[in-house]
């Protein structure tokens, strides 16, 4: 059991964009903080400069974050309290911290969150899209066969889902989630969320696809994707039990022919959900 006197472990959200949003007692505890451990130690002091704030800082990133734990626990134990940030927005969400805040919690440390920003709740509360149930995907991977064979897994996910991207694939992974998900998919892309430049568009996958690749001009920094999910089952959808059960005797384009004739969904459609089916069965 650790000692009362013991340091704390602050997860602290930091702004996205508009530095207004750092929250009051985010600020306190930064100002107050024995150790920083940030993301990228040069980002961070820019912001603790325009605080005014002084304090020592040691990275913390994806490539360092395992070997850096032990050393981190054994100050926190010493009593140490340590401010736990990220680039931008809420550190552990597509961000480092994981190592850190379980080895923490398992070595009995407290652990506390200074919430605030994220990407993710900012560009879902604007999408205009149901939001009682959603599903956080974060960044796909880089490769385009291995994000298709995730998006394929997704096909039934009737939560609205959220995604991150870069600028460099974004309109990669537009094209795949209208390819895959269907063109007529409804969705909302949000960049440059809280800055002057801020642009939330929405409207249905392949038009969306469309109007970022065209727009060159204005193609900067992250993106935040959510996607409606998979419609409520209706006669006409084209059930996963009965596409299962057509491909254990028929291949998936016949199956699919098959599918949308009985419940008159887009032959185009089904067949998306068939070749994700077959692929998910385990080989004979």
């Amino acid at each position: 059991m650790m000692s009362n006197d013991s340091g704390i472990l602050y997860v602290v959200a930091t702004p996205i964009g508009n530095q207004s949003d750092l929250s009051a007692r985010a600020r306190e505890i930064l100002a107050a903080a024995d150790l920083i451990a940030a993301e990228d130690t040069r980002h961070t002091g820019r912001l603790l400069r325009t605080l005014g704030v002084r304090r020592p800082m040691i990275s913390l990133h994806e490539h360092n974050e395992q070997a850096r734990v032990p050393e981190l626990l054994a100050r926190l134990e010493d009593g140490v309290t340590i401010a736990l940030v990220s680039d931008a927005g809420t550190p552990l969400i597509s961000d480092p911290g994981f190592r850190l805040v379980a080895a923490a919690r398992s070595a009995g440390l407290t652990v506390s969150p200074i919430p605030g920003p994220c990407a993710a709740v900012a560009a879902l509360s604007v999408a205009g899209l149901p939001t009682d149930r959603f599903v956080f995907e974060g960044f796909l991977p880089s490769r385009g066969a291995a994000r298709r064979r995730r998006l394929e897994a997704l096909l039934g996910e009737r939560r609205t889902l959220v995604f991150y991207e870069s600028v460099h694939r974004i309109v990669a992974l537009l094209k795949d989630l209208a390819e895959i998900l269907g063109p007529d998919r409804q969705a909302s892309v949000a960049r440059e969320l809280t800055k002057l430049h801020e642009t939330v568009t929405g409207g249905a996958l392949a038009d969306l696809a469309q109007a970022v690749e065209q727009d060159t001009a204005t193609r900067r920094g992250e993106y935040v994707v959510v996607v409606r999910g998979a419609g409520a089952r209706s006669g006409k959808e084209a059930p996963r039990e009965l596409l299962t059960l057509l491909l254990e005797e028929l291949p998936p384009a016949r199956a699919a022919a098959v599918a949308a004739r009985l419940t008159g969904r887009p032959r185009a459609e089904v067949y998306r959900m068939a070749v994700a089916l077959a692929r998910q069965r385990p080989l004979s």
